[in-house]
């Protein structure tokens, strides 16, 4: 009886020195990627990557501040998007505010294969340093949803693989060559906190971030070694149009400030979730949402209560 509780003592032991080293691990890594300064690559390292920078889905939200951040620390600016109009639009703000040359190319990124090819050409004989795929779409409505209960799922659910998960796979493929003969470039692929779990009345959506955390993370690791930079970023809430503009706070990011803070986070960790705060959220989501809650029967029902209380707190 004694030899067995010594096994379970030492059973124990091993398990708290882990369970100690994964805390002090985790503390050590935020300290490193979210609060030294002098840890940051800075301004000149990211336009010696390549004069360009391309963003997808530009013309609002995570993505416009992106291209605003990049621009400001001196890179040249490829705008994409579907809306002409408000790409003339940014690309003369980001002329006027931060004096960088601008080019815009208007692309609906649910058309599936046949949109890349103009694409490619447009981008043909540009320096491209950074490429951002920003670009991402949820249910129409924005709301929470069962898979068949969306209007028209076929074509939702087509139109958000073609948008969240082809665009990533395709634009990655389009700059990858010229980065790797130059042994240098920088590929942000923005993900989302869903991309951890699988979620209940987000399952497209959440799936979908899952293939782009995933794919960067293996596309990371397989060029790492020829000078290639790619980082997914997975972040909780950004007042944006997709979250129908929930008043920013201590949870809540303004896209501006998320923008400058994931960038500075570029070279020193290939998965981050943009800014501190965010990195806490995450750390603490087990404890406060379980996986095993959100996948009970009362998981819907929850997801919808923390969906009003996003919907309170609107602007």
């Amino acid at each position: 009886m004694e030899s067995r509780w010594d096994v379970l003592s030492a059973v124990g032991a091993i398990t708290c020195a882990w369970l100690l080293l994964r805390v002090a691990w985790g503390v050590a890594r935020g300290v490193y990627v979210y609060l030294l300064p002098q840890a940051r690559r800075g301004s000149p390292w990211l336009r010696a990557q390549g004069t360009w920078a391309v963003v997808t889905g530009a013309t609002s939200g995570i993505g416009k501040a992106y291209a605003h951040e990049l621009a400001r620390r001196g890179l040249d600016v490829v705008l994409i998007s579907r809306n002409l109009s408000k790409l003339e639009l940014e690309a003369k703000e980001i002329e006027r505010l931060h004096g960088r040359r601008t080019r815009v190319i208007q692309a609906d990124f649910t058309g599936g294969l046949q949109i890349y090819g103009d694409i490619e050409a447009q981008l043909q004989g540009l320096e491209v340093g950074v490429l951002v795929n920003n670009v991402a779409m949820t249910y129409g409505s924005g709301v929470l949803r069962k898979l068949l209960d969306c209007e028209n799922p076929a074509k939702i659910t087509a139109d958000m693989v073609n948008c969240n998960v082809l665009s990533v796979v395709q634009m990655t493929r389009i700059v990858l060559p010229q980065m790797v003969s130059r042994r240098r470039g920088v590929i942000i692929n923005l993900s989302s906190v869903a991309s951890l779990r699988s979620i209940p009345l987000l399952a497209t959506y959440a799936a979908s971030k899952a293939f782009v955390r995933s794919f960067s993370l293996a596309v990371a690791t397989e060029y790492r070694p020829l000078g290639i930079t790619v980082q997914s970023v997975s972040p909780f809430v950004v007042s944006t149009n997709m979250t129908k503009h929930p008043t920013p706070g201590l949870l809540i990011k303004l896209p501006e400030d998320f923008a400058r803070e994931a960038l500075d986070t570029l070279g020193l960790s290939s998965d981050v979730s943009g800014c501190l705060s965010h990195a806490l959220q995450v750390l603490l989501m087990p404890v406060v949402l379980p996986q095993w809650l959100l996948h009970s029967r009362w998981g819907d029902q929850i997801l919808l209560k923390v969906f009003s209380w996003l919907m309170d707190s609107r602007k």
